[in-house]
């Protein structure tokens, strides 16, 4: 069964989760929150990701609606502004009680983004971890938590997860074959669920859960916003330095809120 909202607490409702709930993700990699977000909400969110979009990016809606490059598959920011609808989601105690009851301690914010996929074309994302990007020790204490701000389906390029999938741990990824920054497991899963969402709908995940989206083929930008979150004691591997560091004494990102959105 999927968690029920109770009391609205700012932009999100408060879900009790129950240890049944807790332990489906432990089990599956996943759990879908349904009504994470009020509906009087998600417009504000929606709007809010969208005007970023158009003065850090130069993308309008229309732009968004009508995709032209590989870079359309996923248009990423994580800048927003202080005391916005999205300050209030990041940093709210709301969302890090029921990211710390799945990961079961504190949560700490580690990168929020936007997720848009350009409308018209914004193509595959290819299937990876989040771990094949920075790796997080214990992985299982960090957590996906993705919002979506528009009714989700195949058609528009929902997220794809694959069940039971972080069981086997660290898999190999490589670079992407669009030839961007972003990773790609080595060997595609034979099998994947697609994530049918209404907006403000949620699934949360785990870093080793495999995952991924489809192109997006109608002429609407596909809007959702990830929430990521640490425990006190997880580390990442430093790359340059090959050394573990404490992610609680020196974060990874620096993603607090700003007082204007600055262009790329």
């Amino acid at each position: 069964m999927p968690a029920t909202a109770h009391q609205p607490t700012g932009l999100v409702n408060a879900l009790d989760l129950t240890d049944s709930e807790v332990k489906f993700y432990q089990d599956e990699g996943y759990l879908y929150l349904g009504g994470l977000i009020p509906a009087e909400a998600v417009e504000a969110l929606r709007n809010e990701v969208l005007e970023i979009m158009d003065k850090q990016l130069g993308l309008t809606a229309h732009d968004l609606g009508h995709a032209s490059s590989a870079a359309d598959k996923l248009r990423q920011s994580s800048q927003y502004l202080e005391g916005s609808a999205l300050d209030e989601l990041i940093n709210g105690e709301a969302i890090k009680k029921v990211a710390g009851q799945l990961i079961q301690g504190d949560a700490h914010r580690y990168l929020p983004f936007s997720a848009v996929k350009s409308g018209g074309g914004g193509g595959q994302f290819h299937f990876h971890q989040d771990n094949n990007y920075t790796q997080h020790e214990p992985a299982m204490g960090s957590i996906n938590i993705w919002v979506a701000l528009v009714d989700m389906s195949p058609e528009n390029g929902c997220l794809q997860i694959v069940p039971r999938s972080h069981v086997d741990g660290q898999l190999t990824s490589k670079s992407s074959d669009d030839g961007d920054q972003h990773q790609q497991l080595e060997v595609d899963p034979m099998t994947c669920l697609p994530i049918r969402m209404r907006a403000g709908d949620a699934v949360a995940f785990t870093r080793w859960t495999v995952h991924g989206s489809g192109p997006n083929t109608t002429d609407q930008p596909r809007v959702a916003y990830a929430l990521q979150f640490h425990r006190s004691d997880v580390r990442y591997l430093d790359v340059e330095s090959g050394e573990q560091k404490l992610l609680v004494e020196s974060p990874r990102f620096s993603v607090g809120p700003r007082t204007a959105i600055e262009p790329d």
